[in-house]
């Protein structure tokens, strides 16, 4: 969402727990400017009303969360990150309503029932769990205290800087083959495949409508199977072919959801054909590992 806002010429803060990231300078090399960086624990509320006061925020778009391998590992941790975190930007933006309209904010498929397109039941990870909490916050400051929220649920989204978390093995397959490597997705079924700079397109939307309600949205995107982008990587790099495989066994979240409402919400939002999409991540790949910005070390383990 970075090089997008920079694209478009907006003030942007980037603010992280990590002083320095890889991630960004492959995401963002190229990119028309650069944002401010700043240090903020999002666990920490005083760091974050620092920043937006510091910087004149006028716009939240909140995307500190630790994926789905992480709060397994450490559950504490990942309540701390994903449901006081988004609590306290929820607070941070009560406080200062007057130039925070609303806050958009990143939920995910896992907030569904495990293996099924309802909220009846329970998530299937503790990291699913966590994402329902926060749209439950975010109803709650709605009610409570007049606080407007977008909430967007991506469900398997590819591309360059997507490197955590249980759905990004796609794209770890990607730089896989650009870097001559095999690779196995762990897991099949359907899925619906969202392009990292089209997602950041509608995260960016989301914060300049205008809204008085705390609606959550499914994100659109190519419905298809793994073993589709298995096939899809190898029409890019034939020499590929044997090394990227996937297992057939699913996610534990469903294949596909609806995404009514979205475009009503947001306004058409641009997409990039999936073939389309996957070529230019392994050209990004190709390129990144060519002139040193991707350490192949990264791959030593695969």
């Amino acid at each position: 969402m970075l090089r997008e806002a920079l694209a478009r010429g907006y003030f942007v803060v980037a603010t992280d727990v990590a002083q320095h990231s890889a991630r960004l300078d492959l995401i963002l090399h190229g990119a028309r400017g650069q944002p401010v960086a700043d240090t903020v624990d999002v666990t920490d509320i005083a760091s974050l009303e620092r920043a937006v006061n510091q910087h004149g925020i006028t716009r939240i778009v909140h995307l500190a969360a630790l994926q789905v391998p992480f709060c397994r590992a450490d559950p504490p941790l990942g309540a701390a990150v994903n449901v006081v975190g988004t609590a306290n930007v929820l607070e941070v933006a009560r406080r200062h309503r007057d130039r925070i309209p609303h806050v958009v904010y990143a939920s995910s498929i896992a907030a569904y029932d495990d293996g099924a397109s309802s909220m009846s039941a329970i998530p299937g990870t503790v990291y699913g769990v966590y994402k329902r909490a926060g749209e439950q916050l975010a109803m709650r400051y709605l009610l409570d205290e007049g606080v407007p929220s977008i909430g967007l649920r991506p469900h398997t989204v590819f591309g360059p800087g997507r490197d955590q978390g249980l759905t990004s093995a796609p794209t770890t397959a990607m730089l896989a083959a650009a870097a001559g490597r095999p690779y196995h997705i762990p897991y099949g079924g359907p899925a619906q495949f969202q392009y990292a700079p089209d997602v950041a397109r509608a995260f960016l939307q989301a914060a300049l409508v205008t809204t008085d309600t705390a609606d959550v949205h499914n994100l659109q995107g190519t419905l298809c199977e793994v073993a589709d982008i298995v096939d899809a990587i190898v029409a890019e790099c034939p020499e590929a072919a044997g090394l990227i495989t996937c297992a057939d066994t699913p996610l534990a979240f469903p294949g596909s959801v609806d995404s009514a409402g979205l475009v009503g919400a947001l306004g058409p939002i641009e997409e990039t054909p999936l073939g389309a999409a996957v070529a230019e991540t392994i050209d990004c790949f190709r390129r990144a590992l060519a002139d040193g910005r991707l350490d192949t070390s990264t791959l030593e383990a695969l």
